[in-house]
């Protein structure tokens, strides 16, 4: 270990190599630094931060961490001739990262402490720099620790503030001027006794504010909705204090915030009397066609804007050759969309999409769908007629506005000017000779022989029942008939004499196991 005297002679060498270093003096540079060497004393040698430049550079600073995507951009404003330490200390100061948990690179190399932003090439604005925060895990940095780091940085700027301060004797001011001035003595005047030392309590901190990224342990504002740094959202069972009051910048970021809001809810109802103007202007078109380019999905063939389709009820776009060969070729009444979904082709489209005769031959097939797939559907008797209907219970005719014939659904036949006993007795003596008349009535055998049809028990006229309940009423001579049983609902007295019917409900007891309320 270096004695008082080497300690005392190295500091006096070092301030002459400070000075012959400012003068520009070589060769007592070079003395000095002889005189150095032989007490082997560590000596740090510094450039003093007034020799670069002063201005004030904004440094672009992209800053990420382990579990970003990608870097956010921050503009520092920083000088030339800060060191790394100096730059950590400030960015811990702005934005709350502790300089444990800084890595800086500049220029592909990772920056020390020591070095400075000029040995970096960092020169003039827009000049860049990458900051890697660690996690507090990974750079071992409790809270304890990152508490007592803040007390000594405040004890250390108290420090430098009391180093500049000025004492002066009591009594004397900064501003007497008419202090007379001291007498010159030859005896060395008495050696005052040092004053104590007093330390002043500790400031206690000013109470902070805020919420802690948990993504990248960034201090945010309380107002803020997410972190500054990364975009991570606010925790939600973070609650904003009531005392706290936004300073002037955050309270113009909320503002800023509100007035960008209205302008989007602006935005949005402006578009939506957009969307709503072009939607009745083509109400009236029988297509809508596309209006960016795109490909069809069944062919693949790419539609400029205006080739293709868009189906109203889903949206989907095809090309017309596909939607018309999807509703030639379907095999239902209503033509669904090519893309599987629930929706189907309006009427409109699909006549605009075929030729006149193509869609005769279309709405021909529809309804020839649609009568085979109807349950109570009746097909008008007269050769070559498309006219059809769907009949009810206590509908037994059906007129034709195709042909103009009145068709007997119970029947199954038009007999104009005769009943249906007077036709069904004609068509017994005709069935001999005629060729339909035969086929009509082997028609009626079969629906007797199927138990769709019965002979009344009084008149023997054939009556069958459409639907609902097994009450049925005979058309020629009214007897009301169980369709079970086959038999009169009524005894030979009529309604109310259970001597000869079905007996239905007769001590609440049905006619028949299957019976469907005939009464």
């Amino acid at each position: 270990m270096a004695s008082k005297v080497d300690l005392k002679e190295a500091e006096e060498l070092a301030l002459s190599l400070t000075e012959a270093l400012n003068s520009g003096d070589r060769q007592e540079a070079v003395k000095l630094c002889e005189r150095l060497s032989d007490l082997c004393v560590p000596v740090t040698v510094s450039i003093s931060s007034e020799v670069y430049c002063q201005d004030s550079i904004r440094l672009w600073v992209g800053v990420e961490d382990a579990q970003s995507d990608a870097y956010i951009p921050v503009t520092v404003v920083v000088s030339a001739g800060m060191t790394i330490a100096q730059l950590k200390d400030k960015i811990s100061h702005d934005f709350g990262f502790h300089p444990l948990l800084q890595r800086w690179v500049i220029g592909k190399r990772l920056a020390q402490d020591q070095e400075t932003l000029y040995s970096h090439g960092i020169r003039q604005n827009g000049d860049q720099a990458f900051l890697f925060i660690l996690s507090s895990h990974a750079a071992h940095l409790t809270r304890q620790q990152e508490k007592l780091d803040q007390e000594q940085q405040r004890i250390d700027g108290i420090m430098e503030s009391m180093q500049v301060m000025q004492l002066f004797p009591r009594g004397a001011g900064v501003g007497d001027k008419t202090a007379p001035p001291p007498e010159i003595q030859e005896t060395p005047p008495p050696v005052p006794p040092k004053a104590p030392v007093v330390t002043k309590p500790a400031v206690p901190p000013k109470p902070q504010f805020g919420w802690s990224c948990t993504m990248c342990t960034y201090v945010n504002k309380p107002t803020r909705p997410g972190c500054e740094m990364c975009g991570q959202e606010r925790p939600h069972d973070y609650q904003v204090p009531e005392i706290y009051q936004p300073d002037q910048q955050e309270a113009q970021r909320m503002q800023q915030e509100q007035l960008a809001m209205m302008q989007y809810e602006q935005a949005q109802v402006e578009e939506r009397e957009r969307n709503y103007m072009y939607l009745l202007a083509t109400d009236d078109q029988n297509l809508i066609l596309n209006t960016t380019e795109m490909d069809c999905p069944i062919c693949f063939s790419p539609l400029q804007p205006e080739e293709g389709v868009v189906l109203r009820e889903c949206l989907h776009t095809f090309c017309r050759d596909c939607l018309k060969g999807t509703i030639i070729n379907s095999q239902d009444a209503e033509v669904s969309c090519p893309e599987e979904c629930d929706s189907k082709l309006l009427d409109r489209e699909i006549k605009e999409l075929l030729t006149e005769e193509e869609h005769q031959r279309f709405l021909e097939l529809r309804l020839s769908i649609a009568e085979s797939r109807s349950e109570h559907s009746f097909h008008c008797q007269t050769p070559n007629c498309r006219g059809w209907c769907i009949y009810e219970d206590e509908v037994n005719e059906f007129y034709c506005e195709l042909c103009q014939e009145t068709n007997c659904i119970l029947c199954r036949a038009i007999h104009k000017d005769m009943n249906c006993k007077d036709y069904q007795d004609d068509l017994r003596i005709r069935a001999q000779n005629d060729e339909a008349a035969q086929k009509t009535k082997q028609m009626l055998e079969s629906m007797l022989q199927n138990g769709e049809a019965m002979k009344c028990p009084r008149c023997d006229v054939i009556v069958q029942k459409k639907d609902g309940c097994d009450w049925i009423c005979c058309l020629m001579c009214r007897t009301e008939i169980c369709w079970v049983t086959k038999q009169a609902r009524w005894g030979p007295n009529g309604n109310g004499d259970i001597s000869g019917g079905c007996r239905c409900r007769v001590n609440n007891q049905p006619c028949h196991p299957n019976c469907q309320n005939c009464h």
